[in-house]
């Protein structure tokens, strides 16, 4: 699947969820099914240009907003936000160790 697909369909889902609007209501305006947003939404689909025009118009944003998609963290800001998770969480640090030994056979 699609890493463009999964982003934007993310960013579908956030900026619907910030207006306020459910699956349902984006899809009637839009003139598709629930289904298809979401998959859309899920990075199934992708939508056909023609309805992500219609989805930019119903969430009243510029399409290239659509694309805007949030910057990966950079390896230090991922190593501080995780060091003190591990640290108060046991079961947490069990499970990524698990994780680990996994990808490390």
């Amino acid at each position: 699947m699609s890493n463009i697909k999964k982003q934007l369909g993310q960013r579908i889902k956030e900026i619907r969820k910030s207006k306020n609007i459910t699956q349902e209501q984006l899809a009637e305006k839009v003139g598709i099914g629930t289904a298809n947003i979401s998959y859309i939404e899920t990075g199934k689909f992708a939508p056909t240009i023609e309805n992500f025009e219609k989805i930019a118009q119903v969430l009243e944003v510029q399409p290239y907003e659509l694309y805007m998609f949030p910057a990966q963290k950079t390896r230090e800001d991922m190593i501080k936000e995780l060091f003190p998770a591990l640290e108060k969480d046991e079961k947490l640090l069990n499970l990524i160790y698990k994780f680990y030994i996994t990808l490390k056979q």
